[in-house]
């Protein structure tokens, strides 16, 4: 039977990846996690899993081969706060424990595919897995770059071509801005599509940054992408365990704020059988208020992300990602059911 590990396995993507994994029947999942903040057991609560080890104890007994032949990990543990200035910490938990992951997969023969992130970009206008557009302005953007640097040292350039035959499956993916069900617990990293959904539900208005970088208010754009697209294009590459890379994992298309917006309020106003309202009519009636931005994130702040497809196109992946009319109105209905 294949053997699978999820590390970040209580959290927001590794959670979700596990539901995915048994929707195909697949359950002899190893789940790793460290579940000090105890409320993320819910995450797990409703799935099927074989076993769950503390992180703490899973990356020496994995090296050691302690849980037998396993087939793949999906690598989703993490700090992934952008906001932690603590380098030592974010560089042993981002980098160091993700080189010392490669290396005990490879000898044990297990495919890795892991978490990177499109923070690798930081301040680049153009969003593409070379290392003439890779600008960090934080050390968790860093940390990420840094081992995805490495696995192309240990690779070869085109990890295709060098692979072959001889080493296993190893993909990293970018993702850009996830957002959908169990990130309750990520507190202010938690998306912004469920920031508006709880502040709407609570004073009946989304709050949104007026003008800047060139961009009128809430028009401030982003490649959001929906988890279970996420999912879906992790375990494409689950079933083509030949093809390997650095790939980026958004939408492709980035959307504006105003969107996002636009569909919590008329999801939730369907939901109480009103009628919905355009952009202008919310900002009217003051459903929608735009706030001056922060001079705290002047200079720090991208106006614009969106995911370049091609590399990713380029293996034959063609999964068809929601836009976020679409995928915020699901989440929304599903934050409406289990708040």
């Amino acid at each position: 039977m294949t053997r699978i590990v999820v590390t970040g396995a209580a959290g927001f993507i590794g959670s979700n990846l596990i539901k995915g994994l048994n929707v195909r029947g697949i359950d002899n999942i190893i789940a790793v996690d460290d579940l000090t903040q105890g409320d993320k057991f819910r995450n797990l609560a409703g799935l099927r899993i074989a076993d769950y080890v503390d992180r703490d104890d899973f990356y020496t007994l994995f090296a050691d081969g302690a849980y037998g032949q396993v087939e793949a990990v999906f690598h989703e543990g993490a700090c992934s706060d952008t906001m932690e200035l603590d380098g030592k910490y974010m560089m042993a938990n981002n980098y160091t424990l993700s080189c010392d992951l490669f290396h005990a997969c490879q000898k044990r023969g297990t495919r890795l595919l892991y978490a990177s992130s499109a923070a690798t970009y930081g301040g680049s206008d153009t969003f593409r897995e070379e290392p003439p557009f890779e600008h960090p302005l934080n050390v968790y953007g860093y940390s990420k770059l840094l081992f995805d640097q490495r696995m192309r040292r240990e690779c070869g350039a085109r990890f295709e071509r060098s692979l072959a035959g001889r080493l296993a499956q190893v993909v990293g993916f970018r993702y850009f801005n996830v957002y959908g069900p169990h990130e309750q617990h990520k507190g202010r990293m938690a998306s912004v599509a469920y920031h508006q959904f709880h502040q709407f539900q609570a004073e009946g208005r989304v709050k949104l940054f007026g003008e800047y970088g060139g961009y009128g208010p809430g028009e401030q754009m982003r490649d959001f992408v929906f988890v279970d697209d996420v999912v879906a294009v992790n375990l494409w590459f689950f079933d083509h365990p030949q093809k390997s890379g650095i790939f980026n994992l958004g939408s492709g298309k980035a959307q504006p704020f105003n969107d996002v917006a636009c569909a919590v309020v008329n999801t939730l106003r369907s939901q109480r059988s009103e009628a919905a309202l355009s952009l202008a009519e919310m900002a009217t009636r003051g459903l929608i208020e735009y706030v001056p931005f922060p001079d705290a994130l002047r200079g720090k702040y991208q106006c614009h992300t969106q995911a370049d497809l091609s590399a990713l196109r380029a293996t034959g992946c063609d999964h068809a990602f929601a836009s976020v009319q679409t995928g915020v109105a699901d989440y929304v209905k599903w934050l409406s059911n289990t708040a």
